[in-house]
């Protein structure tokens, strides 16, 4: 039977989003502020020669048109303020965390609450702004030697890093607002918005191949099925989980005996989400991206590393799902789900898997069902990110069909509808708490109380 939970979402109607006044505030909140940034990718960086990089941005996809051309939203193609996107302050995030679970000292400050977050999340927007630093100086020093401004040097230099590093800080900013006052993961959500906006231009282009018979409707028509069957495969994946039967024994608090209850420690088959497929994308990406912007302008090293690491080769796909699986692992143990933690505190709570004993038992216990479950999990990412490489190479497919982009999109519909929803369930909670009786019943003479206003 249906708990009263889920009884109440599956009546939720439009009326009651009608209702939801606060709700609706915070959804035009957010669309304005995702609004400002897309017009920011329009706004070039100052000494940029436009004819210059539309005739290189047409000559050069290969490390422009992957992951990092999704990301920023065709700002980096069009060489905007924001070219850099909201990858410097993701990468700091994550180092900032690797870190706090590797350090004690780090760890400790993490545990200490609220004063201990805003710490940590300080330290991440000082590391934001040296990594934003460090890679717009690259990119300034790499258009320069692809001829790509119109008066090279150090006031060019300058004015790169300044407009760039600005724009990261700018998005953070704006990540953090929507978060807080909007709906949704504000960093997630910019993402997204990066990747739908470009998903029509490549569309339009690999239509246009087949209209032009580059491309026979059979691929096309197999193309399109396999997208919806890759969406389909993803939301199925990102939503299975392994449940751990959790007992907890009887207690006695005060004069009352309560009875042992059971529960279950859900496992995702995927814990780590979408943060291996980012690290091994990008990290393979960098070489061919800096090749690029540098006009080609490669040393010995590099051409040796293009040439056996480029995008399509077996090199190439074998370390990608190599360093997959490896991320997998490592920031599942390290960040998403700590099993000692897990452990300590299913003991604290009273709490044992059956026929497990608590403690070090039960956190090996742990380690093993988790290390098992990733098979499958990182299998899965390895599987949803190779996949468009064997399409581009064997079908030749224009556009840009990248699992790590499918996984991010897929994520973020899901976790912002599951806020909605979670809205919506406080604003119908609110509404039948007013229409109850717990006020208790008034006295005979006593006058009506003033209802106080819901809060919407």
């Amino acid at each position: 039977m249906a708990s009263a939970a889920e009884q109440m979402a599956a009546n939720l109607s439009w009326s009651a989003f009608g209702k939801a006044t606060e709700l609706k505030s915070r959804i035009w909140f957010t669309i304005g502020l995702l609004i400002i940034y897309r017009l920011g990718t329009y706004i070039p960086v100052p000494g940029i020669d436009g004819s210059a990089l539309r005739n290189f941005m047409d000559q050069a996809q290969t490390g422009i048109g992957g992951i990092l051309s999704m990301f920023t939203g065709g700002a980096l193609g069009r060489m905007g303020v924001f070219a850099l996107g909201i990858m410097p302050y993701i990468s700091a995030s994550i180092i900032i965390q690797l870190l706090a679970s590797m350090v004690p000292s780090l760890e400790q400050m993490k545990k200490e609450g609220e004063q201990g977050r805003k710490k940590i999340n300080q330290w991440t927007r000082y590391a934001t702004v040296v990594l934003a630093t460090f890679q717009a100086y690259g990119l300034a020093r790499s258009l320069e030697a692809g001829g790509l401004a119109h008066d090279p040097g150090l006031f060019f230099q300058a004015s790169v890093v300044i407009t760039l590093v600005g724009g990261t800080m700018f998005l953070m900013w704006v990540g953090e607002q929507i978060t807080s006052r909007g709906i949704g993961n504000g960093i997630s959500l910019i993402i997204f918005v990066g990747i739908v906006a470009e998903i029509p231009t490549h569309i339009a282009q690999f239509l246009s191949q087949g209209r032009t018979g580059a491309i026979s409707a059979p691929v096309i028509l197999g193309v399109i099925v396999m997208v919806i069957a890759v969406i389909a495969f993803v939301v199925f994946m990102e939503r299975a989980l392994r449940k751990i039967r959790i007992q907890y024994p009887r207690r006695q608090v005060g004069m009352k005996i309560y009875e042992g209850q059971a529960s279950h420690l859900p496992i995702k088959v995927n814990p780590a989400g979408v943060i291996p497929a980012i690290f091994a994308s990008s990290l393979l990406l960098l070489p061919v991206t800096i090749s690029t912007f540098s006009g080609g302008q490669a040393g010995p090293v590099m051409a040796t590393i293009l040439a056996y690491f480029g995008p399509g080769q077996p090199l190439y796909l074998l370390f990608y799902a190599a360093m997959i699986v490896f991320f997998a692992y490592f920031y599942t143990h390290n960040v998403s789900f700590k099993v000692d933690d897990v452990a300590e505190n299913l003991k604290n709570q009273g709490g044992f898997v059956p026929g497990i004993r608590p403690g070090k038992r039960t956190e090996d216990y742990l380690r093993y069902v988790t290390d098992r479950v990733l098979v499958i999990g990182s299998a899965y990412l390895a599987a949803v990110c190779l996949l468009p490489e064997f399409i581009r190479g064997q079908f030749s497919v224009p556009f840009y069909f990248g699992g790590t982009s499918v996984l991010i999109v897929v994520s973020v519909v899901m976790d912002t509808i599951n806020q909605i929803q979670s809205h919506l369930l406080a604003h119908q909670y609110e509404s039948l708490i007013e229409r109850s009786q717990l006020r208790g019943r008034r006295k005979a003479g006593t006058p009506k109380p003033k209802r106080a206003p819901a809060r919407r």
